[in-house]
């Protein structure tokens, strides 16, 4: 299992890479917000020499003007990991199955060269989706033992922690592995 965290504006420029393979960067949300800590600590895990990836979170409505939000935002390089963070809003909403689907597919067309995947936690991968389309893979959080979420789908990612930060592994046995996916 390879490890890494998943950072936002929330937490440091300077976040320890120490035995890290990988770090997913919150990058947008909706169409307004911009994480303010993207480019620091995008050049902090690329320096590290992590696999990096970035998030959206996804808002309910304007799926085609958040996705190219997203990618307007999210830094643009060859074997970068593209996410869609779906889960509950600040309003007690969340986005359809339709428009969780019709985010990954705009995004998968708007950069063909990165893999596209779904964040979502247990309940919503059990009880909210009626698809089970994550794309190019799953990242599941359900706060477990590390590399053993509660389901039956296969994942590439698992957020098992969010004490002290959201820490995830990766179902690949290399980092060099992890990177071939992630390059196509």
């Amino acid at each position: 299992m390879l490890h890494g965290i998943d950072v936002s504006a929330y937490q440091s420029s300077d976040y320890s890479t120490s035995g890290l393979s990988f770090v997913f960067i919150k990058a947008t949300e909706g169409r307004s917000y911009v994480n303010s800590r993207l480019s620091a600590q995008t050049k902090r895990g690329r320096d590290a020499g992590l696999v990096v990836g970035f998030y959206h979170f996804l808002w309910p409505g304007n799926i085609t003007a958040q996705a190219e939000y997203f990618v307007s935002h999210a830094p643009e390089k060859a074997g970068d990991i593209l996410a869609v963070d779906w889960e509950t809003t600040g309003e007690g909403t969340h986005a359809s199955n339709a428009e969780k689907d019709a985010f990954i597919r705009k995004v998968k067309e708007l950069r063909p060269k990165n893999r596209v995947i779904l964040y979502c936690n247990r309940n919503f991968w059990l009880n909210i989706d009626t698809t089970s389309y994550a794309g190019d893979g799953l990242w599941i959080a359900d706060y477990v033992t590390a590399g053993k979420p509660r389901i039956k789908a296969s994942w590439r990612f698992h957020q098992y922690t969010d004490n002290p930060l959201d820490k995830n592994v990766a179902n690949f046995a290399s980092k060099d592995a992890l990177r071939k996916w992630a390059n196509k």
